[in-house]
């Protein structure tokens, strides 16, 4: 089915503020769950509903917990995000870090006990917006790891995010946001949900043999996510969970930390005020012209053209906008069953999915 972003964020909200969350959060988190869709993002989209839900109701998610500094040393700041909801957490510690960067030049802050962060390219986005570049690493735990170390069969760590983007001036910034593992879980658990297949590469099955067939994540025999890249990205997650779990979160996957069905996010966060290197100007030309000098690429067969790190997002919001969100039935079935979890009534559901 088609929904359009309005309907979509005002129904979303409508959920959380039933579950007794303050209206500017549940509008934040509403929107930055139809952002992620809007952007081809669906595995961080409205689909994560339903876990929201649950562990509100669970005493998993403080839907009213605000971000609070519980270190702070100028440009090194510890962030307690006290389990509320990521996307609210993430944006105030964000905010925190643009603050004072311009005192500082560069802000390093670890932001710890987040519910799930959602896309990390919103908080790097909303950084380069106000002229900043900005370098994120999240682990992620509370749960059972879902991916394998590279030339290993069992469960390690989990998607383990790294994010990156860099402003440009008068223009959409460069925005590389992606997951360590060969896809994010979510994308996995949208196919499953879809009834397709997976990309060739990004699964093994529980003898540690490729598969292209999402269940395993799903049904046992469970199977696992492998890394992106082979070793390479296994040592870029493997840094992730070093520095978002050890340093910032004081929390990795190794098992002396209980597991359930919590989603806990820590996040590293580097905040760099390119201005503070002198050659502003000069900084911001390079990066056009690098930015024009990929794009003149001559596109490969296959390819209608070349694009850098932030181009497909920005293209599918454009089109998603005007055309509607897709949504899988599987998916917003879940959807449905959590606004009915929350509180709201058939004909309220109807009334608000259907504006």
């Amino acid at each position: 089915m088609i929904i359009m972003a309005d309907t979509l964020t005002h129904f979303v909200t409508q959920i959380f503020l039933r579950l007794n969350t303050p209206e500017s959060f549940a509008l934040e988190v509403a929107e930055h769950l139809v952002e992620a869709n809007l952007k081809g993002h669906d595995s961080h989209g409205i689909g994560m509903i339903p876990a929201y839900v649950q562990n509100i109701r669970a005493d998993l998610l403080a839907a009213d917990a605000s971000a609070e500094v519980i270190r702070d040393n100028g440009a090194v700041v510890v962030i307690d995000g006290k389990f509320g909801f990521g996307q609210v957490v993430g944006r105030q510690a964000a905010d925190m870090a643009i603050d004072r960067v311009q005192n500082t030049g560069v802000v390093v802050a670890g932001v710890r006990n987040c519910h799930h962060l959602g896309r990390i390219g919103t908080y790097a986005e909303h950084c380069a917006e106000q002229g900043l570049v900005s370098l994120h690493m999240v682990n992620v735990v509370g749960h059972e790891p879902q991916v394998s170390p590279f030339g290993g069969r069992e469960r390690r760590m989990t998607t383990n995010p790294f994010c990156c983007a860099v402003p440009r001036h008068g223009a959409a910034p460069v925005v590389l946001d992606m997951a360590t593992s060969a896809v994010a879980l979510g994308k996995v658990r949208v196919a499953y949900n879809a009834g397709n297949e997976v990309p060739a590469g990004a699964l093994v099955d529980h003898e540690g043999a490729p598969t292209t067939n999402p269940a395993v994540m799903y049904e046992k025999p469970f199977g696992a996510l492998g890394p992106f890249g082979q070793h390479k990205g296994y040592g870029l997650a493997v840094m992730c969970e070093l520095l978002g779990g050890a340093l910032a979160g004081e929390w990795t996957a190794q098992p002396e930390h209980h597991r359930s069905h919590h989603i806990v996010n820590h996040m590293f966060m580097c905040v760099v005020d390119p201005a503070a290197f002198g050659g502003l100007e000069k900084f911001h030309h390079e990066v056009d012209e690098m930015v024009r000098y990929l794009h003149s690429t001559e596109p490969a067969k296959g390819f209608d053209k070349v694009r850098v790190p932030g181009d497909p997002e920005r293209e599918s919001k454009a089109q998603r906008l005007a055309n509607g969100i897709p949504v899988d039935n599987n998916t917003w079935e879940g959807v449905l069953q959590a606004a009915a979890v929350a509180g709201l009534s058939n004909t309220e559901i109807k009334d608000l999915s259907t504006r």
